[in-house]
């Protein structure tokens, strides 16, 4: 999530003349909606299908705490802190930070590797039992946030939790009531690999709604289904009867447990409901308004194009730079002609080169962009969702070339994800020749980038 929603973030408002002013994000909670692959229903989301948190459900609150820029900071370490001993592994924290620290037992085991403005990676970490916590630091070394995760013990007994509503439980026949079932260790922290088969029993005017899991029929409506990861998640359907209603939970091994909520009763008139459903339910206006004035700071500005050239009189090079995401410039598929030259407006420090690349999502093009004859950037672009932002060693220059300096290679970098329309092609310049032209440099918009 951090990876694929950084290419939005890196073009948010504040970034340049061309930005993602914003998105919705379509499965929120794990679904089958759409169909987009065949396990889609149980990874798509930043919520399980019983919208219990995953990883990327923190990591999208570090990094879209906001209207637009930072407002809260934040960090969060993936997964957990349960392995076997010895255990060697890369540890990754999310932080709004300039830098992060690991602790494991109080131990600094240095600072981590910054990448995509919010990730962090710590190398070969050695596992030891007890506690791991990450510091985020600003740049003068004060501390932003921290967060701290421990190792559990061994299952000890089941936690039941009723997850309240804002308003009571109706016996109206359509109510639900949503609890949380946990494997706890004897100082009540979740058991992070359990996945114990709880049986659950239910008493009281009430209809068993169940949860979701991994296997037979995905455990739906069933009274025995396990935990995942330590935690699930099962619901109940009031009926029309008012009354005490009682679930109890049990597992082999482990200590039991019981919770016990009541229904009321729910008035109606010659067998009509008097409310609307929801018409009482009270809105959530925390947030606030939209701020009056600018929600974010200006990061960059662009320095704008001039003129082109490129080796073939012919070309149309302006298409890479007419703010048209439905022309391209290319050339004629051999390697020699794979250059562009840009005149900018005027001499400036470019540090940062914005540029949407023909197969976005397949191909990766090993580009040199130049000023003259200093190399400003070597390497190979990336496969995204569309825009890469390349930094560049700042010079000053009214002339950048970005030059095709071998053959591009195609591999689907998105595991062949399925859309909504599946004959919709994404990609509007993909063709049947197009992987055949090792040679050939394609570019639907470019821009250039000095600091403020």
């Amino acid at each position: 999530d951090v990876i694929r929603w950084h290419d939005y973030y890196e073009a948010r408002p504040g970034t340049g003349h061309r930005v993602s002013s914003g998105g919705v994000n379509i499965i929120f909670s794990d679904s089958n909606t759409h169909y987009r692959g065949e396990q889609n229903y149980r990874t798509s989301g930043e919520v399980d299908p019983m919208r219990i948190p995953k990883d990327g459900y923190f990591a999208h609150q570090v990094m879209w705490n906001g209207w637009v820029d930072t407002e809260k900071h934040g960090t969060h370490m993936l997964g957990h802190w349960n392995y076997q001993p010895g255990t060697q592994k890369d540890f990754y924290v999310v932080s709004t930070g300039e830098k992060v620290e690991l602790f494991i037992n109080g131990t600094s085991q240095g600072f981590g590797k910054k990448d995509y403005s919010f990730l962090f990676t710590f190398e070969n970490i050695t596992y030891e039992p007890g506690s791991v916590k990450a510091v985020s630091y600003n740049e003068q070394d004060n501390v932003l946030s921290t967060t701290e995760k421990f190792t559990a013990g061994k299952p000890h007994s089941i936690r039941l939790k009723h997850l309240e509503a804002q308003l009571p439980f109706k016996a109206d026949g359509a109510d639900v009531a949503l609890f949380e079932v946990e494997v706890v260790d004897k100082d009540g922290q979740r058991c992070p690999l359990d996945n114990s088969k709880i049986e659950f029993e239910l008493d009281g005017p009430a209809i068993w709604l169940g949860g979701i899991a991994d296997g037979p029929d995905n455990y739906i409506q069933s009274k025995v289904l396990p935990v995942e990861n330590g935690v699930n998640r099962v619901m109940i359907q009031s009926t029309t009867q008012a009354g005490s209603i009682k679930i109890k939970a049990k597992a082999s091994g482990i200590k039991n447990a019981s919770i016990q909520l009541d229904s009321e009763a729910f008035e109606t008139q010659n067998g009509l409901a008097s409310t609307l459903p929801g018409a009482d339910l009270p809105s959530y206006l925390d947030r606030g308004p939209t701020p009056k004035t600018s929600s974010f700071s200006w990061k960059r500005k662009p320095v704008f194009i001039r003129s082109a050239r490129t080796a073939n009189e012919e070309d149309e090079p302006y298409l890479s730079y007419d703010d048209n995401e439905l022309t391209e410039w290319r050339n004629d598929g051999q390697e020699k002609t794979g250059w562009i030259t840009y005149t900018l407006a005027k001499e400036a420090e470019v540090t940062a080169c914005v540029i949407k690349l023909t197969g976005w999502r397949r191909k990766k093009y090993p580009l040199r962009i130049l000023a003259g004859d200093d190399v400003l950037f070597e390497g190979e672009s990336w496969q995204s969702l569309g825009y890469i932002t390349i930094p560049l060693k700042t010079v000053k220059t009214n002339e950048i070339t970005v030059q095709l300096a071998g053959a591009q290679t195609e591999e689907d970098g998105f595991n062949d994800i399925v859309e909504v329309d599946p004959n919709k092609e994404l990609d509007l310049f993909k063709d049947d020749k197009a992987a055949a032209a090792k040679g050939q440099l394609r570019i639907v918009e470019i821009e250039f980038y000095e600091k403020l």
